[in-house]
């Protein structure tokens, strides 16, 4: 979409969007925000990870906020958006509350528990040897560790008490056709989950486990393509220098905090209440 309106508004040619539902609700806002330096084909506005907004509201605030698109200025400001929203849709609901049928995003992303499961490990497993059931049955939603056990993960997670998850041990059979058994991971409490919280904890966890911090080793473009996904420079620079040490309840609280003046900000933008 923002390809789109780039090209579109430099030759003069108007932008309809047809807005649709954000799987996850209009409520929720997590993670770290993207830097512009990091933007890419995987994140294309400097939002939080986990945003909050529909594609209208962030057609919206592209068109309407200085940096968000690659042209000059004069051509943002001169640009023809118009945006068709929804009928219905609140921004307290899922997609299970609308009644509409899901439709793949992905070969990876076969259903919304898929969904909220990137959400939640896809940053996790980028770098550092943990593993998020891609090509099993339980795509991001279940953990494996080289050498771990579940019941080994699960402890090294339910001591970093993170809020709104529960963990539990299952058996599946793999594309192999070979049983294995892995962590899924269970949405107990939506109101008090931060989606993306337990993948900065599988990135301390994984440096712990491993003999050298994976993120202090990591090939320049495995680093890149991280940071393309994660977007935040100080936390590259503290998991790679500090690994299993890194202050992990402190980025969360600084993301949260970064997410309030995200929010307040586009709220101006909103189409939904």
């Amino acid at each position: 979409m923002r390809k789109t309106m780039e090209a579109c508004f430099q030759h003069r040619v108007e932008v309809i969007v047809l807005d649709r539902p954000n799987p996850l609700g209009g409520r929720k806002v997590d993670g770290p925000p993207l830097e512009s330096r990091w933007m890419s084909y995987v994140g294309a506005f400097r939002t939080p990870y986990v945003h909050g907004l529909t594609i209208g509201e962030l057609a919206r605030m592209a068109h309407s906020l200085n940096g968000w698109l690659e042209v000059p200025e004069s051509i943002r400001k001169r640009g023809q958006l118009t945006v068709i929203p929804m009928e219905g849709w609140r921004r307290n609901m899922l997609w299970t509350d609308t009644g509409l049928q899901w439709v793949p995003t992905s070969p990876a992303i076969p259903d919304l528990s898929a969904a909220l499961g990137y959400s939640m490990t896809g940053l996790g497993a980028q770098i550092g040897g943990f593993r998020h059931g891609y090509g099993t049955p339980y795509p991001f939603r279940l953990l494996t560790f080289p050498g771990k056990s579940p019941d080994a993960i699960a402890s090294a997670l339910r001591a970093r008490r993170i809020p709104g998850v529960e963990f539990k041990r299952i058996d599946y059979r793999g594309l192999d056709g070979k049983y294995a058994a892995g962590l899924y991971v269970i949405v107990s409490d939506w109101n008090r989950v931060r989606p993306t919280e337990i993948s900065f904890y599988m990135m301390q966890i994984a440096a712990t486990w491993g003999r050298n911090n994976p993120f202090a080793n990591a090939r320049a473009e495995e680093a890149a393509l991280y940071n393309k996904h994660v977007g935040s420079t100080a936390w590259w620079n503290a998991i790679k220098t500090q690994g299993a040490s890194v202050d992990v309840p402190s980025f969360i609280k600084r993301w949260q905090d970064q997410a309030l003046v995200f929010q307040s900000v586009a709220r101006k933008f909103f189409l939904y209440a």
